[in-house]
This record gives C-alpha cells, structure tokens and sequence, in this order.
C-alpha cells in the first residue's frame, strides 16, 4: 500500500482526468435489466472458479443490491455448484431460515418472528423473501445433502442464541442445560440490552463473564459424536455454533466502550471464522470442495488494507478472505448515485425512505455516473484492466451508507478514502436505485397460517 501513496513514479504515470474517464467507460460493460434474472446472472460466470465470492452493497437498504445479489447468487447455485449462502445476519435468525429452505424440520419455537428486530427491513424485506423463496423451491428437487445452505454470520445475537442453546439441551441433555443456565445466568441480565454489560464491566467494576461462556462452549463442542444421524448432527452444529455466538457477543460488546477497531475487528473475525466452519463442514459431509456466496456491506466485503478502515487498524472478513484464499476470493462492490434508501436517522429509531443525494464530484462513483453505462459491471483483475487500475491507484473517496443515513453529515458520517481497484475485484453500478420493499412483523395468525407463511410469517 505504501506506493499507492508516495506519489512518484505510480503519480507519475497516473492519466488525467479526461483520460481515465475514458479507461472506465471502455471497462465497464453494459447489464441486462434485473427484471432478466438468467440473463444478468450470466453476465458473473466469469466468477465461477472461485471458492468464495462476496457481494457487497452500498446501503443496508437498496433493492438493486439485493436483487442483483439474489440473481448473481442463484446463477451460481443451478450452474456452478456453490452451496452456501452465508450473510451479514445473526445466526439464529438466518437459521429460522435455513431450516425453511432446506425443508428440515423447524425449530419448536419458531413462528415466522425471524428478523424482527431493529434493523428489521436490513432482512425482513421483500427482495429477501423472494429469493428465498426461489431458494426453498431449487432445493426441493435436490436430496438433503446437496440442498444450499442459507446462513447468518453475524454476533450480536446474545440472549437469542444463549435461548437456542438452552433449547437445546433441554431437549437431549436436561442436567447439561442446569449447568448451562448457572454458566449463562451471569449473561442473562443483560439479554435485552447487551451493551448496557458492555458499560457495567467497563465503568461498572462488573466482573466479565467470558470464562462462563469459554467453559460452556467447550462443553457443547465435546458432545460431538460420531453415531448422531444426519439431523441430529445439524442440530448440535447450530448449538454449538449459537455457543460460539454467546461467546463472540460477551467480547464484542465488552469491547465496544474500550475500542471502536478492537470490537470491529472481532466481529470480521467472527463472521471468517464461521464462514470457514461452514466451509469444513459442507466439505466434511460431501467429501468435495465447498463453494460459498456472501452477503454483506462494501466495508464487510472489500479488502480493508485498500480503505481508510486498514490504514487505522482495521480488517474485515474480504481481507481475512483474500488472505487466507488468494484469487480463489472473489469480492465485488457495489454503488449508486442517487434515489431512494431504507435507514433510519438513529439507531433504534423509525425505519424512513429516504432520498439518497447524488455523490460527491471527488468519489469513485462519480466516475461511473460520468462514465458508465447506468447499470454496469466493471472487472477492476489485474489480468483484465490492468491500465485502469494503474489510472485508480490513488485514494478517493467512496460512499456508504449503513442503516443510519445522515444527508445533512454525509460527508464526514459517509465518505472515506479507498484505492477502488485493490479493494474490489469487481464493480457493479446502478444510477439511480430505490429503497427495500419491509416486509410487517409476525403474523398474529394461528399455527395453521403461520405454517403456511413461515419464514417470513405474511
């Protein structure tokens, strides 16, 4: 990175202004509508080799990213044997959903609430509910080994997957669930508001409860045996991986008050460390190689040591990715100029459809609004646009835009510094785009309709 900014001979052979306006029009390649699903798909084959391919997104709250998501991804289920779909979500929740897609038996408390808190829309969106629709119908013909996964990778989800791991050993092991209660009872005040734990061990001379979560992780790992049935050992592995969460959320927000990259950085690791057991263990159970989409952010996906994130300390799990799998990572961005978004002006408070305003004159999407086709795909491999990325080798700025939106702050609250070309492998760009379509809460129906209408409950 350190050339990228000590000017001299990379500045020197950098292209004006009107010169690199013309290197991205000639790179980035017109899209067929999204309303062409097979057909835009398509237009990623050139992806397919890979073992991970992260797609990314401008906002928390875009239906073009998601359905472009959606369209990319299923393309490379039916035709090129990826069998993971693990997004920035909490584990229980996205489990709500695997079970669904999968047409595994739900979990006995499961009524249709999945992704019900806020940010609700960031999931319980109509964009989401088609795609996994379209998901639970291509598995359907497949026998339940081959059937794509649909998995959450985030660690926020305390109280809900300390819940699941008491369910659990209520259900196979009644006196490993008393001892797991008398582990978690330390935990289980703060449930409701976990960074309120975060400020009592900070501020409050609170004692951690780390070595509790520690011990009972070690327990459910232990109980692995090599006689459970098929299902039996799904359910352990949701377990003992809502164990893993317990423990990841006791960290995170302990660290949150003390260390805004500390807590960022655990939380990256987190979602590569279970993007990685998911891995292993598709691989174990069908003895090939296991292929994986990801969903997230852009400051998730793209690689954090081409960003004004890595350059103060911080990584994300498209670095951890490139890192550990080479060019077997592929991770691709997206971005907008101008339209409409879901977010909200606070955390926690009222979800809004808000009108995006167009980018900064200085950011890498205002080169794609002056240049691009409106929507456009734009191959930034060494091997396919190497004069390109040589023209983009300085930092700009880029835009995002999270749950929370602030247009009156957005360049101090939205804006940071990012080489495009070593951060991303690839570009997708829409113009002009509109907000998610929320989906409303949990049905207030009976079991016959929440049935019927599970996993979203509508």
């Amino acid at each position: 990175m350190k050339d990228l900014h000590s000017g001299g001979a990379v500045a020197a052979r950098l292209p004006g202004e009107a010169a690199l306006g013309q290197l991205v029009a000639s790179a980035a390649e017109a899209l067929p509508p999204l309303e062409n699903v097979e057909a835009f798909g398509a237009a990623f084959d050139r992806f397919a080799g890979a073992r991970v391919v992260m797609l990314g997104e401008a906002t928390h709250g875009t239906s073009e990213f998601y359905r472009a998501r959606a369209a990319i991804t299923r393309r490379l289920i039916e035709r090129h044997g990826f069998g993971i779909v693990a997004v920035e979500a909490d584990w229980p929740d996205a489990a709500c959903i695997d079970r669904w897609v999968r047409h595994r038996r739900p979990a006995g408390s499961e009524d249709g609430s999945a992704f019900v808190r806020f940010p609700r829309w960031m999931w319980r969106n109509a964009e989401v509910r088609d795609f996994t629709r379209w998901l639970h119908a291509h598995n359907a013909t497949l026998p339940p080994d081959r059937r794509a996964e649909f998995r959450g990778l985030d660690v926020y989800s305390l109280g809900a997957s300390i819940a699941a791991v008491l369910a659990y050993l209520d259900a196979h092991d009644p006196e490993a669930a008393k001892a797991a209660r008398q582990r978690y009872a330390c935990l289980t005040p703060w449930h409701m508001d976990p960074a309120d734990y975060g400020r009592a061990v900070l501020f409050g001379n609170r004692e951690p409860c780390e070595d509790a979560a520690v011990q009972q992780l070690r327990d459910m790992l232990a109980r692995r045996t090599a006689e459970m049935t098929a299902e039996a050992g799904e359910q352990l592995f949701d377990a003992a991986q809502n164990a893993r969460v317990a423990l990841g959320a006791e960290r995170y927000y302990r660290l949150m008050y003390r260390s805004g990259t500390e807590s960022w950085n655990l939380r990256d690791r987190h979602m590569f460390d279970t993007l990685r057991a998911l891995l292993q263990r598709r691989e174990s159970q069908a003895g090939a190689p296991a292929k994986a989409v990801i969903w997230a952010h852009n400051s998730h996906i793209g690689n954090a040591a081409a960003t004004e994130m890595g350059w103060s300390g911080e990584f994300n799990i498209g670095e951890l990715c490139r890192t550990a799998f080479g060019e077997a990572a592929v991770l691709i961005g997206f971005g907008t100029d101008h339209g409409t978004v879901a977010a909200a002006h606070d955390w926690g408070s009222e979800m809004r459809i808000m009108q995006i305003r167009p980018v900064r004159p200085d950011s890498h999407e205002a080169l794609f609004r002056s240049h691009a086709p409106p929507c456009s795909l734009t191959d930034l491999r060494r091997s396919v646009a190497p004069e390109l990325r040589t023209a983009l080798a300085q930092p700009r700025l880029e835009r995002a835009i999270g749950v929370i939106y602030r247009p009156e702050s957005e360049r101090q609250s939205h804006y940071f510094e990012a080489v495009l070309p070593e951060q991303f492998d690839a570009f997708v760009w829409f113009a002009e785009t509109r907000a998610v379509t929320p989906l409303p809460g949990a049905s207030a129906g009976g079991a016959a309709e929440a049935a019927e209408t599970f996993p979203f409950g509508l």
